[in-house]
């Protein structure tokens, strides 16, 4: 008695982006390169370094800084306090923008950021201390 075959199983739908082409973006994990992938995309892998990064969840509102050691720019899930950088292991610290404030350099007139409650900031361009207000 024959045996009837069993069907082959149908393949998963290739992933079809968004009709209105709707992107974001990411700093890879592997070489920190900044990653356009589209809306709904679970993970990107880089054409540089051929990492493959974890896209965060829809929703997650995210945040970047410039790492203070070798001023690579840092995409961080917005509300941490502190970011480590994956080149030079510096640890940043994150702040909101309702926690910072400006002031010019008392020296080269440089516009200096510092973190609310400072008493004094120092410029990296010419290393004078200004005092805050």
């Amino acid at each position: 008695m024959p045996v009837p075959l069993a069907p082959y199983p149908t393949p998963p739908a290739p992933y079809t982006p968004p009709a209105n082409g709707a992107q974001s973006q990411l700093v890879c994990s592997g070489c920190q390169n900044l990653l356009l992938y589209p809306v709904g995309a679970t993970s990107v892998c880089c054409a540089v370094c051929n990492a493959v990064t974890a896209v965060p969840l829809p929703g997650t509102e995210m945040a970047q800084l410039v790492c203070g050691g070798c001023h690579t720019l840092l995409m961080y899930i917005r509300g941490a306090t502190n970011v480590q950088c994956s080149c030079c292991h510096t640890v940043n610290l994150a702040l909101e923008a309702n926690q910072v404030a400006h002031v010019n350099c008392g020296n080269c007139r440089m516009l200096l950021m510092y973190q609310y409650g400072a008493r004094s900031v120092k410029c990296a361009v010419c290393n004078f201390v200004t005092s805050v207000e």
